[in-house]
């Protein structure tokens, strides 16, 4: 699967009822297809993925292939219990997806080749890249085993254990040179510079989903925007659990697109930290335009 450039999460509209709001998301993601990401991942953390029913799930990939129509590839979130999993796994294939980012299993944890045998029985359905976070933190070895599982592609990284890491890149591409790796810490600009230096150059932007002039011009070597953009970002996300998400979607409301508000648990950014993401999207755009 041919990933590169600037990964775009799209976040998940809601209209004002609460319903998946299909029509703002197609115009999202048509937006973003203007500025050429390297692929779309729909419905995954940004997109409010714990959120979504089965059947919003499937509609939301739908609406994201169409738009896409095969320019890029196109992946979704997959994730939780095994059955939810596999019927995730199964409607994205159907709705048009070329792979999913595989979210871990939560609460249920078993050994390591448990696991295996989770990641196993979803990559028969789609390629599979699997996200490391929460509850799955996984040694040099075990990334090695699950790069030789059929339609196991990548290895998106939540964690940011540098040293485990650069020892897993290590592992992993003696034997499988071609296994895909990410950078998928929120905000992941702002740690890429020491990802880039393990040999890992792919990552996930959510600031492309709001704004995709600043993702490019980091992307294409404005590195003064980690100082005025990207660290006032990062500190701002840190004041509020979820904002993660939250300040994204703030994002491309501040920026013209109704796409509603975030699902519980997750809250609305508080209306003194709304202002301070304004201005900050204003000092980024400011950055790139000088």
């Amino acid at each position: 699967m041919n990933l590169s450039g600037v990964l775009f999460f799209p976040v998940t509209p809601f209209d004002a009822a609460g319903e998946l709001a299909e029509g703002v998301l197609a115009e999202h993601v048509r937006q973003g297809m203007e500025h050429g990401p390297g692929g779309v991942f729909v419905a995954c953390g940004t997109g409010e993925f714990s959120a979504l029913s089965e059947s919003e799930h499937a509609r939301a990939t739908r609406v994201a292939a169409e738009v896409v129509a095969g320019r890029v590839p196109v992946l979704a979130g997959a994730g939780g219990p095994l059955g939810a999993a596999l019927n995730q796994a199964r409607a994205a294939r159907e709705a048009g997806a070329d792979g999913l980012l595989l979210m871990p299993p939560y609460l249920a944890q078993g050994p390591g080749h448990g696991f295996t045998a989770y990641v196993r029985a979803v990559a028969e359905v789609l390629p599979v890249i699997v996200y490391q976070r929460g509850s799955v933190v996984l040694e040099p070895d075990a990334v090695v085993e699950l790069a030789g599982v059929p339609g196991v592609i990548g290895l998106k990284d939540g964690v940011g254990d540098i040293d485990r890491m650069q020892r897993t890149v290590l592992a992993v591409r003696e034997k499988y040179p071609d296994f895909l790796f990410f950078n998928g810490l929120p905000t992941a600009e702002l740690t890429m510079p020491a990802y880039r230096g393990i040999g890992v150059e792919l990552y996930s932007s959510a600031v492309f989903a709001f704004a995709p002039e600043i993702a490019l011009a980091y992307l294409n070597g404005d590195e003064r925007l980690l100082t005025e953009f990207y660290a006032p970002l990062v500190r701002l996300r840190g004041k509020v659990p979820g904002y993660a998400v939250s300040l994204v979607k703030a994002g491309v409301r501040l920026r013209g697109l109704d796409v509603g508000t975030v699902r519980p648990p997750l809250v609305e950014v508080a209306d003194e930290h709304l202002a301070e993401l304004e201005a900050l999207i204003k000092t980024g755009l400011g950055q790139v335009a000088s």
